[in-house]
């Protein structure tokens, strides 16, 4: 079979390799879509610390079971798989803490992904009920959405974010539209979108119809965000984007009482940010960071995905081959798609 496989920064490359083979209590799927992320622009060039080369990469999975030896799956099921995978034993997984597993393991880290014909899902991703059967008239590409959309809603669910909220979304990639819809389905009075790219702005904006957008490049953001709410400030700010000054503008744009979802993680090498302690205090704010999502999440992002409370369709705007891999990850690198699937 074909795989798209991670040797070293800067090196992935289209390879033949053995079909797997389940052993006890796992599955194999063929793989339908694997959609691609930001994350896989990353390791294909800075590598990932938990990724022993050579590894077959991607995460965001879809299939049908083409054999199991787990008698809960038969073949035929349409099924989608998360990528973060806690171990169900240790302390913080028994207090239900699942995100923050401290032996977390993930789908295209650890273990062989989903750029590729056929996948084995393995048995632990089983035993913590990652494995999830695609609903009727949800398309397979539609469900390896699911895993992204799963950790939007960890990280909104964490903001609190509900009905009447002033809700500022800053950055438009897929992760930004989907914040914007999520946050709809959960009650938002409104929801503003924020980016220095006017042209992704622009695309993203036709799709998730936002109540304001601003180009961040044009205008101060924090006076056009604190304009837009009379002076008060939004109640939930979401950084969508890896942006350390994007975070630093969030503390001046929010509201008293309000919540700063530190959503896209930092450089490693560069993850400190100025944070004025008394704005905190004073005002009450608080910041929340949001790390992935659990087994249960995947499963209710798929339910949100199937009742049209969160449309995902049109935001895949390319689907390509397996052997488009790289040329996949280039789009999404230079901001020229909201989401590119694989289709293997």
């Amino acid at each position: 079979m074909r795989v798209v496989r991670f040797h070293a920064p800067g090196d992935v490359r289209l390879e033949q390799a053995p079909e797997p083979v389940p052993g006890p209590g796992e599955v194999k799927l063929r793989v339908h879509n694997c959609s691609t992320c930001g994350t896989d622009v990353k390791i294909w060039r800075h590598g990932h610390h938990h990724i022993v080369p050579p590894r077959v990469m991607g995460h965001e999975i879809a299939g049908e079971v083409v054999e199991s030896n787990d008698e809960g799956w038969v073949v035929g099921d349409r099924v989608q798989v998360i990528a973060a995978i806690p171990c169900g034993q240790c302390g913080e997984c028994r207090r239900g803490l699942l995100t923050v597993c401290p032996n977390q393991e993930s789908i295209g880290y650890h273990y062989e992904g989903g750029f590729a014909e056929y996948l084995v899902v393995p048995a632990k991703v089983l035993a913590v009920g990652g494995l999830n059967r695609i609903p009727d008239g949800v398309s397979y590409a539609e469900a390896s959405l699911a895993e992204p959309l799963a950790c939007v809603l960890n990280g909104q669910q964490l903001a609190r974010v509900g009905e009447g909220d002033d809700v500022v979304v800053i950055g438009s990639g897929p992760i930004g539209c989907l914040h914007v819809r999520l946050a709809r389905a959960r009650g938002a009075a409104r929801v503003v979108l924020v980016d220095l790219n006017a042209d992704r702005l622009r695309r993203a904006a036709d799709l998730v119809a936002p109540d304001a957008t601003i180009v961040a490049g044009e205008v101060d953001v924090v006076d056009a965000v604190l304009k837009l709410t009379d002076g008060r400030g939004a109640d939930v700010v979401i950084t969508a984007a890896a942006s350390g000054a994007a975070q630093e503008q969030a503390l001046r744009m929010v509201a008293p009482q309000g919540r700063i979802s530190l959503f896209g993680g930092l450089p490693r090498d560069n993850p400190v940010i100025s944070v004025d302690a008394n704005l905190v205090h004073y005002r009450e704010l608080t910041l929340v960071g949001a790390s992935g999502s659990s087994p249960a999440h995947n499963a209710e992002a798929l339910r949100l995905i199937a009742t049209g409370a969160v449309p995902v369709a049109d935001l895949i705007t390319h689907r390509l081959p397996l052997e488009r891999a790289l040329e996949a990850f280039d789009m999404v690198a230079r901001g020229d798609a909201i989401k590119v699937t694989i289709e293997p």
